[in-house]
């Protein structure tokens, strides 16, 4: 080097030693392109396997950190990350699924799922079916020999019902179908779908796992190493990677998930119990309740369950939830969950279902508790309760009406 000149000098940079370096941190390694010795070592470099480095779309060590630690709190053989939950679905099933192949889906799915099922899958040549999400072993009544892939969300989207999953892949697999579960609400920590019969399991790890609201990312975790190699090798040819900047990130986050979980589960269990005493309330959606929907699998399954619920409203309250949510200080409006700040969203739920049929009101306002002081989160909780009996309807809004609360009824709510 000493022979170059500057500019080159600029572009070539002096080896420095790492001995005797170390750092509880993982560094963040960024690639584009990976540098190989020889010619003859660039011609072999399929040989270096799932783990080797080749290109940086196909991990660096900061991704394979992350790869590694999401497999190990999985219980799964390997991993591979998407950059977002939704893909981490959508690429699962491409993965797993050809034309003249058949897909069951729970009707509780994640509505964008639904989206990319009827969108996609059903063009390219799959057949697209719902179903019950209780119905257990009684799946395969639905199951043919076309049946390829059976997609468990438990709990469901939005309204948490919690499936029978170990029935569900006992019938599956009796026909040869593959069953991935999507495992984002409970995380690893609470739910390990892998032991329970799942042959491949996603997370957002937007969420929980990230933990702080700044990530969008997700994996997909399996223990055949058969599966894990058809599912790395469509994100390779559909150009699927990930940041390494962002590995880090989530890397950090999973480092406090286990104290956040916890305070999600305390503080959300103190949100539902104040929620369910209120007149306006009509049912807490959680897999904790007495009356959940597969709330016995859930005790069966789960080792527990962090504070991320829904609840539906009585009339005339039904109505007035989306005027009524101005009164939020410290609860942001928004979707995801799992973040440090405490969120709210206003769901719709029967105009994505058509294997079942909704029964409650709507739309669900999902909770996500954050890691706020309880206290004051229920103070900003009781003001929107006060907002909901003075804020105009739906009806009201488009009529452009004053809303009308009787003095009695706003008495008697008090």
């Amino acid at each position: 080097m000493n022979s170059v000149n500057d500019v080159t000098r600029c572009l070539h940079r002096p080896d420095v030693s790492r001995q005797g370096y170390a750092s509880l941190a993982v560094s963040v390694e960024r690639a584009s392109t990976i540098p190989f010795p020889s010619g003859e070592a660039y011609a072999q470099r399929k040989q270096r396997g799932p783990d080797g480095y080749s290109y940086g779309l196909a991990g660096t060590p900061t991704t394979r950190v992350l790869e590694a630690q999401i497999a190990a709190l999985e219980g799964a053989d390997r991993a591979v990350l998407t950059p977002s939950g939704l893909s981490a679905v959508t690429l699962a099933m491409l993965a797993c699924l050809r034309p003249g192949d058949r897909v069951l889906i729970p009707d509780t799915v994640y509505p964008p799922v639904r989206d990319f099922a009827s969108g996609h899958l059903g063009p390219f040549g799959v057949t697209v079916a719902y179903y019950d999400p209780t119905l257990g072993a009684g799946i395969n009544a639905l199951m043919d020999d076309r049946t390829r892939l059976v997609w468990v969300e438990s709990p469901g989207s939005s309204t948490f019902e919690v499936q029978d999953l170990p029935a569900i892949a006992s019938a599956a697999h009796v026909r040869g179908a593959l069953v991935g579960c999507d495992n984002s609400w409970a995380t690893p920590l609470f739910h390990k779908p892998l032991r329970l019969g799942a042959d491949l399991v996603v997370e957002a790890l937007t969420k929980f796992i990230s933990g702080h609201s700044d990530v969008l990312m997700g994996s997909i975790a399996a223990h055949d190493p058969a599966i894990h190699d058809r599912i790395r090798a469509t994100a390779k040819t559909l150009g699927i990677g990930v940041s390494p900047d962002d590995c880090a990130l989530v890397l950090r986050g999973i480092e406090t998930l286990p104290v956040r979980l916890a305070r999600s589960a305390s503080t959300g269990a103190e949100l539902m119990e104040f929620l369910a005493a209120r007149p306006e309330i009509e049912t807490i959606l959680h897999p904790s309740r007495p009356d959940a929907v597969g709330g016995c699998f859930w005790s069966r399954d789960f080792r527990g369950a962090p504070g991320v619920f829904g609840a539906t409203f009585r009339q005339p309250y039904a109505d007035r939830i989306t005027p009524a949510l101005a009164a939020l200080r410290l609860f942001a409006i928004g979707a995801s969950w799992g973040g440090t700040r405490s969120l709210v969203a206003p769901m719709p739920i029967a105009p994505f279902r058509t294997a079942t049929r909704w029964q409650g009101s709507e739309p669900v306002l999902r909770i996500s508790a954050g890691l706020e002081d309880p206290e004051d989160l229920l103070a900003d909780l009781e003001a929107f309760l006060r907002a909901l009996h003075a804020a105009p309807s739906s009806q009201e809004l488009a009529t452009g009406e004053p809303a009308m609360v009787a003095d009695a009824e706003r008495r008697r709510l008090k």
